[in-house]
């Protein structure tokens, strides 16, 4: 039993890889390595190319029949970026997901377990989003990955395509057993700017203190990567119970991934300190323009559907964000 995972040299879609071999899965790694990384694909079958190749797509199903499900995970995901270049985001996020849900098509691969974003939600006034939520998205990132699980709902109504699309804010963390991580050795994200602070012995900044939050800090919903990679396999081998073949289903399911409360940014210092002693320094500061008071997600859907809920803590993440930017450092020496 085997499936394709597009974007599995990346650090969403390789940990996914890790979670379905260690449960008898093969995964089988399609990646153009334009933003992935060469050694997250070492033992395991890989293809380097671009999901838009219908002639590789086609090669890939022909050498792997035995394929039961596809997990789409490659697109872009930097948000600033997408503001600078949104013709780039869609071109890759939308175009070529139209592009590669042809090709599984045209093969009879019928599943399809899309990667996307709960950033598409406008947040209910206690700031949650659940499935029911109101779409707003706010930049080309996240227009681009609504208008992707537009089309491929269309796709699924018309040419019997069933897709289960996960819906998630901020992965943290790295695979427990360090085989793959975030690719890049200078995060954007809290997290991935405390790190560099305590690195550095620099004070960590808190950008706003009087958002309309617990503690008046923003809040963001981080989730191990580890856990989300659990949901997709849940995923997999629930998929034809949660979008039943040759039924009444509109053969697409939205399931939402997150905490039920998420983390602001003091809880997230207070998280850090736990891991690395007190002498973490923080500070309060203004907050910077663009900057937005966040959300975190409902679960529950999740749990029903898939019996899924996070089992590692926000300290776990971050002991393993600290352990992956230790062996980044030792690799690159």
């Amino acid at each position: 039993m085997k499936v394709l995972i597009t974007g599995g040299a990346g650090f969403i879609g390789s940990t996914i890889a890790s979670v379905f071999a260690e449960h008898g899965v093969t995964p089988v790694v399609l990646d153009s390595l334009v933003t992935g990384r060469p050694e997250f694909t070492e033992g395991k079958i890989f293809y380097q190319g671009d999901i838009g190749d219908g002639d590789l797509v086609d090669a890939i199903f022909r050498e792997h029949p035995d394929i039961i499900a596809t997990v789409h995970c490659a697109a872009l995901i930097v948000v600033p970026d997408s503001m600078r270049d949104p013709q780039r985001y869609y071109r890759v996020n939308l175009a070529k997901t139209l592009d590669l849900a042809g090709h599984l098509i045209r093969n009879g691969a019928d599943r399809m377990i899309f990667a996307s974003t709960a950033g598409m939600y406008r947040p209910e006034p206690d700031l949650s989003v659940a499935e029911t939520s109101a779409l707003e998205p706010q930049n080309p990132y996240t227009r681009s990955k609504m208008m992707a699980e537009l089309l491929l709902g269309d796709l699924c109504k018309a040419h019997g395509l069933r897709v289960i699309s996960l819906r998630y804010l901020n992965p943290i963390g790295a695979d427990p057993q360090l085989r793959s991580g975030l690719q890049s050795s200078k995060p954007t994200h809290a997290l991935g700017k405390m790190i560099e602070c305590y690195e550095q012995d620099a004070p960590f900044q808190i950008t706003g203190v009087d958002w309309d939050t617990r503690d008046g800090t923003a809040i963001r919903d981080y989730i191990h990567v580890w856990d989300i990679a659990r949901a997709f396999h849940e995923a997999a081998i629930r998929f034809d119970s949660v979008v039943p073949p040759l039924s009444d289903h509109p053969g697409y399911e939205v399931i939402n991934l997150g905490t039920g409360d998420g983390t602001t940014v003091r809880e997230l210092v207070t998280a850090f300190r736990e891991v690395v002693g007190d002498a973490f320094r923080a500070e309060d500061a203004p907050a910077r323009p663009g900057d937005v008071v966040g959300a975190f997600v409902r679960p529950d859907k999740a749990w029903d559907l898939l019996r899924w809920k996070p089992e590692y803590t926000i300290e776990d993440a971050i002991r393993h964000s600290l352990e992956w930017a230790e062996r980044r450092r030792a690799l690159a020496s």
